[in-house]
């Protein structure tokens, strides 16, 4: 039986204060998450898979880092350019088919100038063709939860099969920086000059860099039918923010709604430690144990980010099927701890059993079938007359 009960631990005490102010966003569609905490601040038309221009960039970089940890690639190898990639253009790296180019240059390539053939020749040095690679990219995204994206292409080039959601763009983001922190530091590279071939093009489109604190990713998109759009991510304290935002008119739109969500972010939200791991925060029901409870405590510590104006009550509920047979081994999961905050998703943690509980003896099993039976025969002398308890069945 599913048993919801109201946590009253007092820990709880400590995360009040609500009423952050909400953000309007002008953007066609945004998404933005506290990245150490998990915790989704907004989104807006977050899971419409949408034309993301140069931000599905970030599924190919994922793809090369990850060739690159498992061996399949080195920084130091060099890939031959074909025709087909040669053939790009918009932003590109100049490239030309007798060039045979550095993996660590064409990430740089594809990171910090955010060139078509760049990303054109990663795929085809991973996979044999692009088709191929945009293939394997979708596998991959839907691998990593990411199931409204779709590719068609490794650079976001304009195309029918090209479709990415703001959050699966966020799921990502937050893949990139904790799967890969030795290229990470890529995205903050506000330049690179490869060759001096491309001299009007060398500089990070990212608008945050060097003007927003802690700003040091990822990647901008744009063409006429994605409009501007940018997955972002700032650093400030101990507090990291990602945040995506698509669909906007001008450069310079993009560049002041990216400050203005990141100020927002950081502003209007703060994380609060509550408990640590081991902290009891209520008991379930126990059947034929040794004991008739067992405490449910928090696995791991609980932080919880929390707008840090206003006030008001944090409601928490525990949530479990039972009473719960024995035997139980402690760390067994057994509960949901569910915290609401207004305004914001529910915070869902696990809980598990303090300590083991061996099943019960003879005496045991002989108290719990003595009060079934008081149980059952209490039921039938409380139904009204010609009614019969819910567990007897009708003649």
């Amino acid at each position: 039986m599913l048993r919801v009960f109201t946590a009253l631990s007092l820990f709880l005490a400590s995360a009040t204060g609500l009423a952050a102010q909400s953000f309007e966003t002008r953007a066609e569609a945004a998404f933005v998450l506290d990245h150490g905490t998990g915790t989704v601040l907004m989104a807006k038309n977050a899971d419409e898979p949408l034309p993301p221009a140069s931000m599905s960039k970030l599924m190919t970089l994922y793809m090369a880092f990850e060739a690159i940890a498992n061996g399949q690639l080195t920084v130091n190898d060099r890939l031959a350019v074909s025709e087909h990639c040669k053939s790009y253009t918009g932003s590109t790296m100049f490239l030309n088919t007798t060039d045979r180019v550095r993996v660590e240059d064409l990430l740089r390539g594809v990171v910090v100038l955010s060139g078509n053939d760049a990303s054109c020749v990663l795929a085809e040095g991973l996979s044999g063709t692009e088709p191929n690679f945009a293939q394997q990219m979708t596998r991959r995204a839907r691998e990593l939860g990411m199931t409204n994206s779709t590719f068609a292409n490794s650079n976001g080039w304009p195309a029918a099969g090209q479709r990415m959601s703001m959050r699966d763009l966020g799921i990502l983001a937050h893949r990139l920086i904790i799967d890969f922190p030795t290229f990470y530091p890529l995205f903050a590279e506000e330049t690179y000059d490869f060759d001096g071939r491309a001299p009007a093009n060398v500089n990070n489109r990212n608008p945050l860099l060097g003007v927003v604190p802690g700003a040091d990713g990822l990647k901008t998109g744009h063409t006429s039918e994605a409009g501007y759009g940018l997955v972002g991510s700032a650093k400030q304290g101990d507090r990291r923010v990602i945040f995506v935002l698509a669909g906007l008119e001008t450069a310079q739109a993009r560049a002041e709604e990216s400050e203005r969500i990141v100020n927002w972010a950081f502003r209007q939200f703060a994380e609060r430690d509550l408990a640590r791991a081991g902290t009891r925060i209520a008991e379930a029901e126990v059947w034929m144990g040794q004991q008739s409870t067992v405490g449910l405590t928090l696995e791991e510590d609980l932080s919880l980010l929390v707008p840090i104006t206003g006030r008001d009550e944090v409601q928490a509920e525990v949530i479990y099927n039972g009473p719960i047979e024995a035997p139980i081994q402690a760390g067994d999961e057994l509960a949901e701890l569910v915290i609401r905050l207004q305004d914001l998703p529910d915070t869902r943690v696990s809980l598990v059993a303090d300590h083991n509980v061996d099943v019960g003896g003879f005496e045991t099993r002989m108290r719990t079938a003595a009060d079934v039976l008081i149980a059952h025969i209490q039921a039938r002398a409380d139904a009204p007359e010609g009614t019969a308890p819910a567990d007897t069945p009708a003649e």
